[in-house]
């Protein structure tokens, strides 16, 4: 909790979370809503969702569904393009439909799958790293620099995205995150519905391209199997090829990014040979993924608290990660404690189905990083975008202290 926050009540805080201030600094602000116990309701119909068995309880809930299709009619969401495409994705479908679109692509991230891509991630770590030498100016953006331009290059082998198009693509990606914020003023989503036509048209573009000329890249063998199968409409597979793109590119991003800033302010906790148990806690911590939103598809109650049909549950993942009831000192950055076991990518039916690749980027990023830069240290401080359910750094400037860099 930073100093302005203490003694913060939980009226306040929840006035405040919400704010520009609030989504910079949000830790203080989940304390002091717990005072009011790990499930607030705060009308019949908005729920938050705060301790880590009620969160953990609240994502295995066959109740609680995702805000799919019918939920964002009732929102005007629906009308925007931003939400035509990702209510179309599995991450925002239920029942059936869910099975459905996770069953056609599951096979594409099967962790045999993911495991051989290391030297891949490694070999494109190594030239960035080498790249981050090569440009002016005493300081370096990480975010800019590195951390995005490592997952877009990742995801576009793995796509097929040609290089020459990757960097175009990553302003417009993150242009898309803001519309997974509460949204208070259907306007807020102006920038994102743009951003998602531009990416809807060149995944459309991709995938025909691919059908008539086919080459070694998962966008062909999903358009193939889409064919041949008739599993999922092409709507349904171009919105698929959508989400694989902002999934695989933003959260490792943010990831990687964080657990730079990690390393460099919490330089007594970070050992290279411990990197596996350092990223879990940086999942903890400060995780990407801040929040996710339920809604009640019926009458039930999550920790003895009543929540009626139609209520809008927002589950605190990041809220849950420092519940002192699952973990001792939750305010302490302690990448040795165990069991760690934060509830970043989700449990359940929904559980993130990039949470293997994820890791794998940020373990190669972070060590290929810190292994060429020994010495490097922050230039300026870290600055977070105004997000708060996609958290992550608009900037991360580091002095590389390049004539110490390992060759």
């Amino acid at each position: 909790m930073t100093t302005a926050d203490k003694g913060i009540g939980p009226s306040e805080a929840l006035a405040k979370l919400f704010t520009p201030e609030g989504k910079r600094e949000p830790y203080g602000l989940y304390e002091a809503l717990k005072e009011l116990g790990p499930v607030v309701r705060l009308g019949p119909k908005l729920v938050f969702v705060l301790g880590y068995d009620a969160c953990a309880g609240a994502l295995r809930e066959p109740g609680l569904l995702v805000t799919d299709a019918a939920a964002h009619r009732k929102t005007g969401m629906i009308e925007h393009s931003s939400w035509q495409c990702f209510t179309k994705i599995m991450m925002f479908s239920n029942d059936h439909h869910h099975e459905r679109l996770k069953g056609f692509s599951r096979w594409a991230y099967h962790p045999r799958t993911i495991s051989g891509l290391e030297p891949m991630i490694s070999a494109k770590a190594n030239a960035l790293a080498e790249r981050l030498a090569t440009l002016d100016g005493d300081s370096v953006d990480l975010v800019e620099g590195y951390s995005s331009r490592l997952t877009l290059a990742v995801t576009g082998e793995l796509y097929g995205i040609p290089a020459s198009d990757q960097i175009a693509l990553r302003s417009v990606i993150t242009d898309t995150t803001p519309a997974f914020e509460p949204i208070f003023d259907l306007r807020e989503l102006a920038a994102g519905d743009s951003g998602m036509d531009v990416l809807v048209d060149y995944m459309a573009t991709l995938a025909a391209d691919r059908r008539k000329n086919p080459r070694d890249d998962l966008t062909t063998r999903m358009v193939r199997e889409a064919d041949a199968t008739g599993a999922i409409s092409t709507e349904e597979l171009v919105a698929g090829l959508v989400m694989f793109l902002i999934a695989g590119v933003q959260s490792p991003s943010d990831l990687i990014a964080g657990a730079v800033r990690m390393a460099l302010t919490e330089p007594d906790q970070f050992q290279t040979g411990e990197i596996e148990s350092f990223l879990t806690e940086v999942l903890r911590f400060d995780p990407p993924s801040q929040v996710l939103t339920r809604i009640a598809g019926t009458d039930l109650t999550l920790d003895g608290v009543p929540v009626q049909a139609g209520a809008r549950v927002l589950v605190m993942l990041a809220a849950a990660n420092r519940d002192p009831a699952r973990f001792t000192e939750p305010e302490v950055f302690k990448p040795r404690r165990a069991p760690n076991r934060p509830l970043s990518f989700g449990v359940g039916l929904h559980y993130c189905l990039g949470a293997q690749l994820a890791r794998i980027q940020a373990t190669v990023g972070l060590t290929t990083l810190t292994g060429t830069y020994p010495r490097m240290s922050l230039a300026s401080e870290p600055r977070y975008r105004d997000q708060l359910v996609q958290r992550g750094l608009a900037r991360l400037e580091v002095d590389l202290k390049r004539s110490q860099r390992h060759r």
